[in-house]
């Protein structure tokens, strides 16, 4: 696997490079090409040493181990070019940028995107799209003999309590799920193209959009277009990448009755609606039009729950009623399954049945009840594993808000930005609104966030397995 990684790994560069070398960036093409070269010549050496030996089966412990080292590493190889471009300050900030960008957080710590070579502002934005569906999926896509471990590695990756395959093999409901990525990426870039946009500029919004990250090739993001169109493109594709990738699967195999059936499905309608008619309302006494509120508020509760983190304006500006608004979308993310992070809209879909059939419980005692997802009986399985994650995602966030506060930040600033890096969501309150930047922060604090936004990104439990793991003694492991 390490060769089909590296092979990627060399791959991925190749387009920056090209553009640093159309561009004229002598700095950037050395930057570009010296991984790729290294990562190229790290899979050809694995493929003249490969053997076919039997290796030892994948077991979950093992999968989890894989999936969290192979995300550290790429965070790390992310990090090189970035580092060897010149752009960042430090080797902490090109780390905190790649790590960033490959868990589709979007925080930066820079304060001026435009003065970076072109090449480097589209490898920051595609960083985005490969850590969107994900690197591990995108491997075993490449791997189809990997079979039961193929799967293992996958469900470790990917986001939702519920993980099943589309198709009968791993390594097709990979493909399936990444031409459907591949697919929206292309059209998304052809009608920012259409709407204005020159073709770098669709390509890297249409890779930031897609993997819903927020990383922009612009000071003041979309919002520096000024153009309703381009909005109106951003908001959609947006929505559309919270969706739950496998329904898109469904639709075009000719099962649209699947789709409609699907509870998180139906309840993030429901949430999309309600905040944007909420955050609409709560602008009107401004004194701004209807039509202005209502599109201001539609491409911030898309880009906030979607947790991609695109700014058309300063929310942090708008009535307080608004702001509320946009603070529990942190809470709340995408769906299962989708390119979006937070808690996702499938789990507060579970606790919220199982609070009405506590209730329903108390008020008739001998009725029997079941909790049901997608017109499916008998889920209460999913209730507790979903009150688990829950426990484990606020105790990340208690701690990184701690870790915030201890580094000097404010408690509005330290709590909203634990809930944006936990959640992947990028943008912040206080001091890591969404015209501000990381750039100021310690360097340890950096750190931490690194870490906070690659458990959000595997779901805590990735990470927690694996420091678990490097924490027990030998013997036991064994």
């Amino acid at each position: 696997m390490i060769r089909i990684l590296s092979a990627i790994a060399a791959a991925s560069l190749l387009l920056p490079f090209l553009v640093a070398l159309a561009q004229g960036e002598t700095r950037a093409m050395a930057a570009f090409g010296a991984p790729m070269a290294a990562a190229g010549a790290l899979a050809l050496l694995c493929e003249l040493l490969r053997r076919k030996a039997a290796k030892p089966p994948l077991t979950a412990a093992r999968a989890f181990t894989v999936v969290g080292c192979v995300w550290a590493a790429t965070g790390l190889f992310g990090a090189l070019p970035l580092w060897l471009s010149g752009a960042f300050g430090s080797a902490v900030d090109a780390l905190f940028e790649s790590v960033s960008g490959f868990t589709t957080t979007g925080a930066t710590v820079l304060a001026d995107v435009e003065s970076l070579p072109r090449s480097v502002n589209l490898w920051r934005c595609q960083t985005h799209w490969l850590g969107g569906m994900g690197v591990i999926a995108l491997a075993v896509a490449l791997l189809p003999f990997l079979g039961s471990g193929g799967f293992r590695l996958v469900k470790a990756e990917t986001t939702g309590p519920e993980k099943g395959k589309i198709t009968p093999r791993i390594a097709d409901t990979a493909k399936a799920l990444w031409l459907v990525y591949l697919a929206l990426t292309l059209l998304q870039t052809l009608l920012l193209r259409l709407a204005g946009m020159g073709w770098l500029d669709a390509l890297c919004h249409a890779f930031s959009t897609i993997g819903t990250g927020g990383f922009s090739t612009r000071n003041a993001s979309v919002g520096a277009f000024g153009s309703v169109a381009v909005e109106a493109v951003v908001t959609l594709f947006m929505l559309l990448a919270s969706v739950n990738f496998a329904l898109y699967c469904r639709l075009l195999a000719g099962r649209a009755a699947d789709v409609w059936r699907d509870s998180e499905f139906r309840v993030f309608l429901g949430i999309v609606a309600a905040a944007i008619a909420l955050t609409a309302l709560a602008r009107l006494p401004e004194g701004v039009s209807a039509g202005h509120s209502l599109r201001t508020a539609s491409f911030q509760v898309a880009s906030l729950l979607s947790t991609t983190g695109f700014m058309t304006s300063d929310y942090t500006l708008w009535p307080p009623a608004a702001q509320i608004v946009l603070l529990t979308l942190f809470f709340v993310g995408g769906c299962s399954g989708s390119t979006a992070g937070g808690v996702k809209v499938v789990r507060w879909t579970l606790l919220g049945k199982q609070l009405r059939n506590e209730i329903r419980h108390l008020l008739h005692p001998h009725e029997q009840l079941t909790l049901r997802l997608n017109g499916q009986p008998g889920r209460e399985d999913l209730v507790r594993a979903a009150a688990a994650f829950l426990f484990a995602y606020l105790l990340l966030v208690l701690a990184t808000t701690f870790a915030g506060a201890w580094a000097g930040l404010d408690p509005l600033s330290a709590f909203t930005g634990a809930l944006s890096m936990v959640g992947n969501v990028g943008p912040a309150f206080g001091s890591l609104g969404p015209t501000a930047n990381c750039g100021a922060l310690p360097a340890a604090l950096k750190g931490w966030y690194c870490l906070a936004m690659l458990a959000g990104r595997l779901e805590i439990y990735t990470l927690l397995i694996l420091f678990l793991r490097a924490c027990r003694p030998r013997a036991a492991q064994a």
